[in-house]
């Protein structure tokens, strides 16, 4: 039993839980004796994980006294069970960085060895969580090429794994049949706008976006419009907006794929709609005191994820007071009209395909872990 390898695995969020799980399965396909105990959800339990606690407590969001004592809580509890109980070859730490680097700290203090999959976005914003990472992470595992350079510079050990979307998208939907389900004319092509998945982010991007909407019908009479209604809003959130158009929750990977343009409140979203090939804009604002403190931490100049790899200005950006719609309904129209614009778009897509599409990254991230579980190399 001398040999018998354990890892603990911290996730935060369900999309976390979703990643780990993936790695846990492939951990187990290469060696079927290992032991992963960790703090997750419903897809580390189908995996055969065993879950110390599970992550709804994680998911809270805000900064209330409550949740953050119910952190400091939690992350005394999982390293002292460590330390004490489990004592893991290694941790994996998975994406919500907040509560991960936090308790990085601890792990290092303990003397556990630490890995971090789906890393904090420190290139994007808080430059200084770099040091955190040098000082607590033996390993990184990343998911954008252009990560490596970064951490290279600072002296940390990383691996290029590749991006879990790639594997994880659902296939582009039928277009003819996902019109008639939900009774689209399929004469008109589709403006899909998605105005984000929290309430401040409705409050202050639907009402531009609905604005830009009727512009646009002003101006065409080819076009039709849905609204994507996030899986986590209420019913009702919509109401007070007087929305016109059609909203359809849940299948947003259907919109992104069956759509003719996007509007799009900037997330992953951009980076899905971009491997999907549906030419989008985005548009972000919200209170002005959290810009002025975006203006402070971030590092980059760019918002949307596919200029972001790329390095150049594929998607149009709309942010803050730039976010207009005459700006938005003009630029969509010239989506739809202009075959150079739309060309640029589309080659770009190509290339972050490129840049990402090259691994399997729940794959690759299970083979440097166990690589280290047998021969201790990091």
């Amino acid at each position: 039993m001398g040999d018998l390898k354990k890892v603990f695995i911290i996730t935060g969020e369900t999309s976390g839980d979703k990643h780990a799980s993936g790695v846990a399965r492939e951990l187990f396909t290469l060696n079927p004796d290992i032991q992963i105990e960790a703090v997750g959800g419903e897809n580390l339990r189908k995996m055969g994980v065993k879950l110390f606690s599970d992550q709804k407590k994680m998911g809270a969001m805000g900064l209330t006294p409550a949740v953050i004592f119910n952190h400091i809580l939690l992350g005394a509890r999982i390293v002292n069970y460590l330390k004490n109980v489990f004592k893991p070859d290694l941790v994996l730490l998975v994406d919500y960085g907040a509560f991960n680097l936090a308790i990085s700290k601890r792990l290092k203090k303990a003397g556990i060895k630490t890995f971090y999959f789906i890393p904090p976005q420190i290139w994007a914003s808080r430059k200084w969580r770099l040091n955190t990472v040098k000082k607590n992470i033996d390993k990184v595992l990343t998911i954008f090429p252009f990560e490596g350079e970064m951490y290279d510079k600072a002296g940390v050990k990383n691996t290029y794994v590749g991006h879990p979307l790639i594997k994880e998208l659902p296939k582009k939907e039928d277009r003819t049949e996902f019109f008639k389900r939900h009774g689209l004319d399929l004469n008109k092509k589709l403006i899909s706008i998605f105005p984000g998945s929290r309430i401040f982010e409705i409050k202050y991007l639907l009402k531009i976006f609905l604005n830009a909407a009727k512009l646009i019908e002003k101006a065409r009479d080819d076009i039709q419009f849905v609204v994507s209604h996030a899986n986590n809003l209420d019913e009702k959130v919509f109401e007070s907006f007087d929305c016109p158009y059609k909203t359809i929750k849940g299948e947003n990977h259907a919109l992104l794929s069956a759509s003719d343009a996007l509007i799009l409140a900037s997330g992953t979203v951009a980076l899905e709609a971009a491997l999907y090939k549906t030419p989008m804009i985005i548009a972000y604002r919200g209170p002005l005191f959290f810009y002025l403190v975006y203006l402070l931490v971030r590092s980059i100049k760019k918002a949307c994820l596919v200029n972001i790899i790329t390095g150049k200005d594929i998607v149009p950006e709309f942010l803050m007071y730039d976010a207009e719609p005459k700006k938005i309904a003009n630029e969509i129209i010239n989506i739809l009209d202009n075959e150079k614009a739309r060309m640029l778009q589309l080659s770009g897509f190509d290339e972050v395909e490129k840049m990402l599409s090259n691994k399997h990254c729940v794959e690759e991230a299970a083979k440097v872990i166990n690589k280290e579980l047998e021969t201790g190399e990091i």
